[in-house]
């Protein structure tokens, strides 16, 4: 038997499905939204760089190994391990490095030493050196592996070669990562031994900036940023007060952009002396990142790895990574009126 109704049903039907035929094309797939994606636009989209970030761990592993190694003054072999892992690491960034090597007379006789240079070619031959000495202090009496003094400043300025490196786009000005040798005095105190001329300290980079000044390359060496002990966990950098303002200012007005402004404060932080003085006499204006007077572990036995912070490290690596297009675009900005 029929339902009923279902005459009707068919009958509708019937009448239905050729006009929904009608409306659907043959063989088409359901239609989507329309967006049109151009070449250009598809190449833009492929060869966008990602933006690479400073890593506070990848810089706590460049602390970790060095501490690793031991105490490493100069003309150690545990330096020369040392030496060996900042080239391995700055060739692995993309940067072209070379070793200054020389012979420095000191209170305790002649010693081999040897500044690692690290060049990021940019389109101009104006120089932007980043630098740290990577010694530790000698101590006969003491097992002094020196985290923070200069372990920490290392690992952070391996980092930001890391960043620099992994840009696609050539910098407008030549970036230096310099590691300076012989910065501590032989003797206790930095005073102690040498002369105003001679002094017992700063050998690597007394030695550089004379290098420079022999290659002609002084007069395009338009600023050092110099980093030592920068590790802490309770890091607070005070301004130096040998730096060039201008740059310090810049730096620690970036920090505090970024949200850092307990960490770059603007108390004095009385020096006495470090490896940007070289450069300073020579007339280029450069700036030290450094907390001296607030770290209680300074030259101690017990500067080890426990009072490193990886955060302090990224604070201190973003901070100048920020800062430095600001730096570039100051030095090599005509002043006004000049072309």
């Amino acid at each position: 038997m029929t339902a009923p109704g279902s005459t009707v049903q068919r009958a509708a039907l019937a009448l239905l499905i050729p006009l929904l035929c009608a409306a659907c094309p043959k063989n088409d797939p359901p239609a989507q939204p329309h967006i049109r994606v151009t070449s250009a636009a598809r190449s833009a989209e492929r060869l966008r760089p990602i933006p690479t970030a400073f890593n506070g761990e990848r810089a706590m592993d460049h602390v970790r190994k060095q501490v690793e190694f031991g105490p490493r003054p100069p003309g150690s072999a545990q330096l020369e391990k040392t030496r060996a892992y900042i080239v391995d690491q700055l060739k692995s960034f993309g940067f072209t490095v070379s070793l200054d090597e020389f012979i420095a007379k000191t209170p305790q006789g002649e010693t081999k030493m040897a500044n690692i240079i690290g060049e990021l070619a940019g389109e101009t031959k104006t120089l932007v050196l980043l630098a740290s000495h990577y010694e530790t202090k000698r101590y006969q009496d003491m097992q002094f592996v020196g985290a923070n003094d200069p372990a920490a400043s290392v690992g952070t300025l391996l980092e930001i070669g890391r960043v620099l490196g992994s840009t696609r786009d050539k910098p407008k000005v030549t970036y230096r990562l310099v590691f300076f040798d012989g910065e501590e005095a032989f003797c206790e105190n930095w005073s102690d031994c040498g002369t105003e001329q001679q002094p017992d300290n700063t050998y690597g980079s007394r030695h550089y900036v004379s290098q420079l000044r022999a290659r002609n390359e002084l007069e395009n060496t338009r600023a050092l940023i110099l980093l030592d002990m920068v590790g802490y966990k309770n890091l607070e950098l005070g301004r130096d007060t040998l730096s060039t303002r201008w740059l310090q200012d810049v730096i620690w007005q970036t920090g505090r952009e970024l949200g850092h402004q307990k960490i770059f404060v603007d108390r004095e932080e009385g020096v006495g002396g470090d490896d940007h003085e070289p450069f300073l006499k020579a007339g280029v204006e450069a700036v030290d990142l450094i907390q001296l007077n607030s770290y209680p572990h300074w030259h101690k036995a017990d500067d080890t790895i426990d009072k490193i912070s990886a955060q302090s490290m990224k604070i201190v690596g973003d901070t100048v990574l920020a800062s430095l297009p600001k730096i570039v675009d100051k030095i090599t900005t005509p002043p006004t009126g000049k072309k």
